[in-house]
């Protein structure tokens, strides 16, 4: 068995996890780049992965130097992001399932998102899940985001619970290390990037999708 101690709540993160959102951000932030005259690669979209929005805009003046213009750039964003939305937010293969399950057990859940609180409620309704959901952590409800551990922290307080008996699902590298770093029990599902040796050795599991995930704590918490 996966888990190292009894699970008593499960905490997800959301884009790359929950919402099948990755691949159309990288669209819309190369796009982004590009109408602006830039060149986003994928390496440094990868880098973005998981980052709070703030940090994120600090990464790319640091990386195309101070005169990106940052505000045309977040205006692209709204633009393409809108359009590329417009028909709904996609959910992740078994996504509706492992929601569902872990409310018939009666597990309590959280969401631990680096998006920021708007976004996040309008891509949650969006997709149809945010029902599921009464605690919700928003990366512009923190001090410092993934890969610190402050936005796990909250949710767990919330919870009520020790940190060692909640799952943490996440498809990124720094959330990873930030469900490590406030001594949960991390799970990866690999979206865009693919775990490395630093990454299995924080994880006490990597699934192949969300449906892999019901079925293990299906051992661990169905009736």
């Amino acid at each position: 068995m996966p888990f190292p101690n009894p699970v008593e709540a499960v905490i997800f993160d959301m884009d790359g996890l929950l919402l099948d959102t990755e691949r159309i951000y990288k669209v819309v932030l190369q796009r982004a780049c590009t109408a602006l005259r830039y060149e986003m690669s994928d390496e440094l979209f990868h880098s973005l992965i998981g980052v709070p929005g703030q940090e994120g805009y600090r990464m790319l003046q640091a990386h195309f130097g101070p005169d990106f213009p940052l505000d045309a750039y977040k205006s692209e964003i709204g633009v393409i992001a809108g359009e590329l939305l417009a028909d709904g937010v996609p959910l992740k293969a078994g996504a509706a399932d492992i929601l569902l399950a872990l409310d018939s057990w009666g597990v309590p859940i959280a969401l631990a998102t680096s998006s920021n609180r708007s976004v996040a409620e309008g891509h949650l309704a969006k997709a149809g899940i945010r029902k599921h959901f009464e605690l919700i952590f928003t990366g512009d409800e923190v001090s410092k985001g993934k890969p610190h551990p402050e936005i796990f922290e909250k949710a767990v307080a919330a919870l009520g619970l020790a940190a060692a008996h909640c799952v943490v699902l996440e498809d990124s590298h720094n959330g990873i290390r930030a469900a490590h770093a406030a001594r949960t029990m991390p799970v990866m599902v690999p979206d865009i990037v693919l775990p490395t040796d630093e990454i299995r050795a924080k994880c006490v599991a990597v699934a192949s999708d969300l449906h892999e995930v019901r079925s293990l704590l299906a051992d661990r918490l169905a009736p």
